[in-house]
């Protein structure tokens, strides 16, 4: 980290980087269990002849365990995406006009929580409904230098969830893939009775420009890629149906298809394109090469449909319900203005201790 020419090669420089913070936690985690293992030696020698030692040699030795068990976390296998920034899809599913509207209530949510960590949110595209809502968005979540971090030792949830320097936004946000199931009553309803809509999100670790330059290289070919070119659609503005800005790329060999339009040029759009284009790759070439991921990703929304549901939030009752997990917030208002701390570490506490059980039956 110290030799200037590592600095020279910014991409290179950002993997030795988050390498960097990886290790820099797990060796301040060790010096911190091993002083605490010798001040709860030292309290309980001093116990034999002064029995005031024992009570200070009973919570050195809890911090002793909880250090422990916070070590054992941080050692266990993790995901290698964790200190990545991500790309997010909210796509508007069943329920019509009502899901676009709380698709577009789940995007200020996401905003607010990005907010909340001294993220940068980015709207790359989106295409709104007649009523406000928001039929889908594609989103760029960044995190900045200051802003990766997690919270070691601090006795908090994100600290029992395996949380650390090297948690980026991928880490926090991966589990918010999937169908995520609203009941209330529609503004739409007249006689008051409660609907359940559907809205869908996709969440993808962001690929660098030059990462995993080798497979993008070939992939991304001029002859692998169809660039069509058209008319933007919308409430209208400056440069908006006016001139064919917007964007469209075929990546011929996967099928896989992006669209932007939301700058004005046609540039800028391009731009865009591709960068969502090189993410959808590196992910697809990530599931193909990992079949328990593959399975994992692809299971975050197969069909936007009601009853493929991560999530639910009933708003009759003000009540959040994580069905993955079990867990339950009752502060559905707080939720929706992105206080997802609670919901996004219990998906976390599940994660850590399902590689810690797989770590374990390696070992045996």
């Amino acid at each position: 980290m110290a030799d200037p020419a590592l600095h020279a090669d910014a991409s290179r420089a950002r993997r030795v980087g988050r390498r960097y913070a990886e290790v820099d936690q797990i060796v301040t985690a060790l010096r911190e269990l091993r002083g605490a293992a010798e001040d709860r030696d030292a309290a309980r020698e001093l116990a034999v002849d002064d029995p005031e030692f024992a009570a200070e040699a009973e919570r050195d030795a809890e911090r002793v365990a909880t250090l422990r068990e916070h070590l054992r976390e941080l050692l266990a296998p993790r995901d290698e995406d964790d200190s990545r920034d991500v790309l997010m899809e909210i796509k508007a599913g069943a329920g019509g006009e009502e899901s676009a509207l709380f698709a577009a209530e789940m995007l200020r949510m996401y905003r607010q929580y990005a907010l909340s960590r001294g993220w940068t949110l980015e709207v790359i595209d989106s295409t709104d409904s007649d009523l406000g809502g928001i039929k889908d968005a594609t989103l760029s979540i960044r995190a900045g230098s200051s802003a990766v971090g997690g919270g070691v030792g601090t006795g908090g949830a994100t600290g029992s969830a395996g949380g650390g320097a090297a948690d980026g936004v991928w880490a926090h946000l991966k589990h918010e893939g999937g169908v995520h199931r609203v009941q209330r009553v529609p503004v739409t309803e007249s006689a008051g009775r409660i609907h359940t809509s559907a809205v869908g999100v996709l969440v993808m670790p962001e690929a660098d420009e030059t990462d995993e330059a080798e497979l993008l290289a070939e992939q991304m070919v001029p002859a692998n890629l169809r660039i069509d070119v058209f008319r933007s659609s919308g409430p209208g503005g400056q440069s908006v149906n006016t001139t064919d800005s917007a964007v469209r790329i075929t990546h011929l060999p996967t099928g896989i298809v992006v669209s932007c339009q939301n700058e004005k040029s046609q540039l800028q759009n391009r731009e865009q394109a591709m960068r969502i284009l090189r993410s959808r790759l590196l992910e697809a070439r990530r599931a193909e090469q990992d079949a328990e991921a593959s399975a994992s990703r692809r299971s975050q929304v197969r069909t936007v449909d009601r009853s493929e549901r991560i999530r639910t939030y009933n708003f009759p009752e003000s009540r959040v319900t994580d069905h993955r997990t079990g867990f339950k917030a009752g502060n559905l208002e707080a939720v929706l203005a992105g206080d997802l701390d609670a919901l996004i570490d219990s998906s976390r506490r599940a994660e850590a201790e399902q590689r810690l059980r797989d770590a374990a039956e390696g070992e045996l």
